[in-house]
């Protein structure tokens, strides 16, 4: 008996020292700083791409390099280019392991529409310092931050915040936080409920693991390194909070940020809201799926907001 007990404790160990071993891993594939092998975004242009003009602007136009220093004392970074007259800004936040540098057709978009364009590094991002991602949970009071520093800085009087992905996630967190005046509305672009949910589905789609109980054991360990479960990143929680217009965004064939959660966050948010399913499009794709359809749909919903 004495034997079997000792045979079931160091089978325990080897278990709970293996599961352990493998949430570090996927820590630091999912949550650490650093080049992620399993996405793929480039910055080169296309001539061919639709939205090269917005592109080639972005790549060339002069920019003014802002830094704040977050709550917890990261310095961060952003782009801002002005729309001369203008006193309408967009913040522009990017997706998971993007980085400023990638969102010229957005950037191009709303300056089209008349905005002033400030273009942040999201922490442990581009030249923003930082060692964790914080799949929007994080970043949410940082786009807050922003927001108030574009007040501070410019003449701004009517705030859009927009994203992509990650930063659609992280700024549909923020719209349940405590707003500035000056935010008017809000457009995200493939956003998900929550990190556990998304974590829980990339698990499953790229390596055919079930969540539990990995997803559980790097959720405590990113408690442990970077401050947050995975749990507490929660969109569909913050979105019941929100009380500014929401525009989300979403292609039938994302396969990356399923459709589907797009849904439930417009099943769960109470303000003035729109979902536009873009029939065919892949992750973050609507833009490029049809351009002037969707320059045309942003324009309209903002139109109700922003003067």
């Amino acid at each position: 008996m004495k034997k079997w007990l000792i045979t079931l404790g160091v089978l325990i160990l080897i278990i709970g020292g293996g599961l352990i071993g493998a949430g570090a891993y996927f820590y630091h594939v999912a949550i650490a700083r650093g080049d992620k092998a399993f996405i793929t975004q480039s910055t080169k242009l296309s001539k061919k791409s639709p939205v090269y003009r917005e592109k080639y602007w972005y790549a060339h136009v002069k920019k003014q390099t802002w830094q704040i220093e977050s709550h917890d004392h990261l310095k961060l970074v952003a782009w801002y280019i002005p729309k001369k007259g203008a006193t309408k800004t967009v913040v522009l936040a990017h997706g998971f392991a993007g980085n400023k540098s990638l969102m010229g057709a957005w950037a191009g978009m709303y300056h089209e529409l008349g905005y002033n364009v400030l273009v942040p590094d999201a922490r442990a991002a581009g030249a923003s310092q930082g060692s964790a991602i914080g799949y929007g949970w994080l970043e949410r009071r940082d786009d807050l931050q922003w927001a108030k520093t574009v007040v501070k800085k410019t003449k701004t009087t009517q705030i859009v915040m927009s994203g992509i992905s990650m930063g659609a996630a992280g700024m549909t967190m923020a719209s349940g936080e405590k707003q500035l005046p000056q935010i008017k509305a809000y457009v995200v672009d493939s956003p998900f409920t929550s990190a556990k949910d998304i974590i829980s589905y990339q698990a499953k789609q790229l390596y055919h693991l079930p969540a539990f109980p990995l997803v559980d054991i790097t959720s405590a360990i990113t408690k442990l390194r970077a401050g947050y479960t995975f749990g507490e990143a929660d969109a569909v929680a913050q979105i019941e909070k929100n009380h500014q217009p929401i525009m989300i965004i979403s292609g039938t064939k994302d396969e990356f940020v399923p459709t589907r959660m797009a849904k439930k966050l417009y099943r769960n948010a109470h303000q003035p809201k729109q979902l536009w399913l873009v029939k065919g499009a892949a992750h973050t794709t609507a833009i490029t799926h049809d351009y002037a359809a969707y320059k045309q749909h942003v324009k309209t919903f903002l139109a109700k907001y922003v003067k």
